[in-house]
C-alpha cells in the first residue's frame, strides 16, 4: 500500500489526519514497526488502530490494559477443566510422561490476545490500549513481543509469529513509559486539534449537524481548553457527543442557556461545570456595551451631573458615577 492509498482509506473512514500522522503511520506499517501513540484521552488514539485495521483489511485484536494485568490474561491460559478430565479418562491407559506431555499441547491451550495475534494465519492489527495503566512488570514482559515478534511459554517454549501483526500501543501518560519500550516503537503524539481541524472533524464525523452550530461548538470547545480554570479539558470525543446532543434537540445555534443545559456532554466533572456556569452568569450580568457607550469611553467623556441621565435610571436606583466617578451602565442609554 502506498501513502496515497493510505490517505484515501483514512478519508473513507472519516479520520482527519495531518502530514505527521499519515507519514509516521505509513512508515511504521511498511517497516512492521510497533507504533506508540500518546496524547490526552479522547483525541483519537484508539481510532487510529481501528482505521488501520479497516484500511489494511485485517482483523483487529484489542487488549485493554489495567492495573494488575498479567501474562495469563494477555498471553495464554491452560484449560484446566479439560486437562483434569483427560487425566481421569487416561489414567492407567498410558504412561505418566506421555500423559503429562499431552496435557500441554495446543488442544488444551487457550489463546489470549497476544498469543492469538502472533499465531494467526492472517496478519492482524493488535491494539494494546492504555499501556500506561498496566504495571511496569507487564510492560517489560511485552519487550520480547515488540522486538522479536515472539513470546515464551514455559511449558511449550518460544513461539514465533506465523505472521507479523501491526502493533499499536496507546498511552494517556498516566505514568512514564520506559525507554526500553519506546526504543522498540515508532512514536506519535496526538495533540488537541486547533479550531480549523476540530471543525473539519465535526464536518466529517457529524455531517448532519448544522454548519453554523459546528462552528460555534468548535469555538466553545477551544475556549474551554484555553480556560486554565477548567481542570479536565474536553476532547474531540466530547465535541462529537455535544454536537449529537444539540442536533437531537433540533437546535441550530449554541446559546448560553443551551450550554448550561447540555454541559454534561462536554465537561465531565462537577468542578468544571460549576466554573463554566459561573463564567456564563458573569457574562450575562455585564451591561451591554453599545456604540455610544464605547465612544464616550474612548473620548474620555464622563457623566458630569447625575441628573443629566437620571431619566435612564429607575426611581431610587443608585448611579454608578455618583458612587465611584465611573461610567454607569445606564449612561449608554441616556
Amino acid at each position: 500500500m502506498d501513502i496515497e492509498t493510505l490517505k484515501q482509506k483514512m478519508d473513507e473512514a472519516h479520520y482527519v489526519y495531518d502530514d505527521n500522522l499519515i507519514t509516521t503511520l505509513f512508515v511504521a506499517i511498511n517497516l512492521d514497526r510497533p507504533l506508540l501513540i500518546e496524547g490526552e484521552a479522547g483525541v483519537g488514539k484508539t481510532e487510529v488502530a481501528k482505521v488501520v485495521a479497516a484500511a489494511l483489511g485485517r482483523k483487529l485484536i484489542r487488549m485493554q490494559c489495567y492495573e494488575g494485568l498479567d501474562e495469563s490474561k494477555t498471553l495464554y491460559e491452560w484449560n484446566y477443566q479439560k486437562q483434569l478430565l483427560s487425566i481421569q479418562v487416561n489414567m492407567g491407559k498410558t504412561d505418566d510422561d506421555t500423559l503429562t506431555k499431552s496435557l500441554f499441547s495446543d488442544e488444551y491451550l487457550l489463546e489470549r490476545p497476544l498469543l492469538q495475534s502472533i499465531r494467526s494465519e492472517e496478519p492482524v492489527v493488535l491494539l494494546i490500549d492504555e499501556i500506561d495503566k498496566a504495571d511496569e512488570e507487564f510492560e517489560a514482559f511485552l519487550l520480547e513481543l515488540l522486538s522479536d515478534f515472539q513470546v515464551s511459554v514455559p511449558e511449550v517454549g518460544t513461539i514465533k509469529a506465523k505472521t507479523k501483526p501491526f502493533i499499536v500501543l496507546t498511552s494517556n501518560r498516566a505514568r512514564p513509559i520506559s525507554d526500553a519500550l519506546r526504543r522498540r516503537c515508532a512514536y506519535l503524539y496526538i495533540e488537541y486539534p486547533d479550531m480549523e481541524k476540530e471543525l473539519a472533524i465535526l464536518r466529517s464525523r457529524v455531517p448532519h449537524v448544522d454548519e453554523r452550530l459546528c462552528v460555534q461548538i468548535a469555538q466553545a470547545v477551544h475556549d474551554l481548553r484555553e480556560n486554565e480554570a477548567i481542570l479536565k479539558k474536553p476532547s474531540v470525543a466530547e465535541s462529537l457527543d455535544w454536537a449529537e446532543a444539540l442536533h437531537a434537540l433540533g437546535v441550530r445555534e449554541l446559546t448560553p442557556e443551551l450550554m448550561k443545559s447540555t454541559v454534561g456532554f462536554v465537561l465531565k466533572n462537577n468542578e468544571d461545570i460549576a466554573t463554566l456556569s459561573e463564567a456564563l452568569d458573569a457574562a450575562e450580568a455585564e451591561p451591554e456595551e453599545t456604540e455610544e457607550y464605547r465612544r464616550r469611553h474612548e473620548e474620555g467623556e464622563h457623566c458630569h451631573d447625575h441628573h443629566d441621565h437620571a431619566d435612564g435610571h429607575l426611581h431610587d436606583e443608585d448611579c454608578e458615577f455618583e458612587k465611584t466617578g465611573k461610567h454607569c451602565g445606564r449612561h449608554s442609554h441616556a
